[in-house]
């Protein structure tokens, strides 16, 4: 049994949490952050993880946005036990199929006269705002219809008049705790009559919200910081229903490294994105559990179940959490190095194949190997082992996967060469041809089945004058074409003879035209 297996013992599982995207764009790293910690405080306190798609936006719902989210936070590892797509007690899990429920709760307020229909026209509140801008005040909706009389109501839904709900808003002080902030406190008498429905058949978000966090017994409402403005209208539509309170937890904005709110502006903002150039999903989930929540000691390497071993909502701060680049690039860094070879292989591959570096061998080579990959042009044949290799000199430096091909295409095509980059310091082109035709003479003497990068680095030793530069640079811009490179004994022992003897004669060649 592990530790958190160990601490879920005793615990009586009465939190439930939800996590509710909207389906208008795929998985953001604040969503994701949300989402993470949501599941850490359900799985901490061995509760319930509720998924619910909030989709009453249709114009900018998107069916394709909400199977991003949904497979997006699965590759990192999170599950939920009651969801839109595997049901549970208090389904359904999608705003759009629960109109009757919120039809139900927006008639009980028009009944008890705690809402009303608004029937003033958009270009009627608009010259309204003016007004009240122009006269100083902050704009906010007049209470034009608050007070109709019924056959007025009749009347215009007669004559087809479009209409909005209303809540019929309280002037008075609401407080409430946060589990992060502490006491906030809120005047709603500054509050407008706020719109919770277009009509009985479309809720607008913060109605939606609180009747779905009563249907389906929310204790926890674990949400970003810009939501903090949303909770005392929900707070006053649950006081007007008749329901309870969830305890909320509003936590810090993630901001970009000139502090202000992460957006597309700093750079990648999409999970699909990060994934897409090489970060690992274990590196993500780590590095996001940091993002505004501090461990209980100096450790920062955590598995999820670590996380939800040592997660609590005591230890987010209030202040906005900084996207630390260099610290994820670190995270991922070690996450490639404890990676198993046949872990990293199949994610190596993909990365070189869309890269066009390495295509799938369709057929069994000669010894019936299937694990064969080929050039793009069919020249030259590639094993799994000769790509480990590879791997194997290279991880250690990896910041990210996607680093892979422009740091390690000469393994797999003919590097080409820059005259200047081949010579060392102050070497003549003469002198370079000279020490390539060296190279050129002991590699052939070499026995191939004893190569190896020590009887490669051995076989060289004769050759080496009062700098050894003079013979290693030649030989490492020959086989790789470039100026930052693994060593090249260890490139040499992976490319094998053949290969090694044809880069060095090539280079020799273009030294000398």
């Amino acid at each position: 049994m592990t530790a958190y297996q160990t601490k879920l013992q005793g615990m009586d599982g009465n939190v439930r949490v939800r996590m509710a995207p909207s389906p208008t764009g795929n998985l953001h790293i604040g969503t994701a952050r949300t989402a993470l910690f949501n599941w850490l405080f359900a799985r901490s306190q061995g509760g319930t993880f509720v998924m619910r798609i909030e989709d009453t936006d249709k114009e900018r719902s998107i069916k394709a946005y909400e199977e991003n989210i949904l497979q997006g936070l699965r590759g990192l590892g999170l599950d939920w036990d009651e969801g839109p797509d595997i049901g549970g007690a208090y389904g359904p899990y999608r705003q759009s199929e629960r109109t009757d429920i919120y039809k139900q709760y927006l008639q009980k307020l028009l009944d008890e006269d705690k809402a009303y229909r608004c029937f003033c026209t958009k270009e009627e509140l608009e010259a309204q705002e003016q007004e009240m801008i122009s006269g100083g005040e902050a704009p906010k909706y007049r209470g034009i219809c608050r007070n109709l009389q019924p056959e007025q109501i009749q009347n215009n839904i007669a004559k087809g008049k479009s209409f909005i709900i209303r809540v019929r808003m309280p002037a008075k002080k609401i407080s409430f705790h946060d589990l992060i902030r502490g006491k906030i406190t809120v005047d709603t008498g500054l509050l407008e009559d706020i719109a919770i429905a277009k009509s009985t058949a479309e809720p607008l978000y913060n109605f939606a919200v609180v009747v779905d966090d009563f249907a389906m017994n929310i204790t926890h409402v674990i949400r970003g910081e810009d939501h903090v403005s949303n909770t005392p209208k929900q707070l006053i539509i649950q006081e007007l229903l008749g329901f309870p309170s969830p305890q909320y937890a509003h936590l810090p904005l993630i901001l970009g490294p000139d502090k202000s709110k992460l957006s597309k502006r700093h750079g990648t903002t999409s999970v699909d994105e990060y994934l897409h150039d090489g970060y690992l999903p274990e590196a993500l989930v780590n590095f996001i559990a940091l993002l505004g929540w501090h461990p209980s000691g100096d450790k920062e390497l955590f598995t999820l179940d670590e996380l939800a071993l040592e997660f609590s909502l005591d230890r987010i701060q209030k202040s906005g959490a900084i996207f630390n680049m260099n610290k994820f690039n670190w995270l991922n860094n070690y996450y490639i190095r404890k990676k198993s070879m046949a872990e990293l292989m199949p994610l190596a591959v993909n990365i070189y194949e869309q890269a066009s570096l390495i295509t799938a061998a369709s057929l069994p080579d000669k010894a019936g190997t299937t694990d064969i990959y080929h050039n793009v042009d069919g020249t030259d044949a590639f094993s799994s082992e000769y790509i480990e290799k590879i791997l194997a000199i290279t991880r250690e430096r990896l910041q990210k996967l996607s680093e892979l091909p422009a740091a390690t295409d000469f393994f797999f095509t003919m590097p080409t060469y820059n005259a200047s980059l081949l010579l060392w310091r102050r070497m003549t082109k003469e002198q370079v041809a000279l020490s390539l035709q060296k190279l050129h003479e002991v590699f052939s003497e070499l026995d191939e089945t004893v190569w190896t990068t020590q009887t490669i680095s051995a076989a060289l030793e004769p050759l080496y004058g009062a700098d050894k530069g003079e013979i290693l640079w030649p030989l490492r811009v020959a086989l790789s074409g470039k100026q930052f490179s693994p060593g090249p004994f260890d490139i040499a022992a992976i490319l094998g003879k053949d290969r090694v003897l044809k880069r060095i004669a090539k280079a020799q060649e273009f030294i000398q035209s």
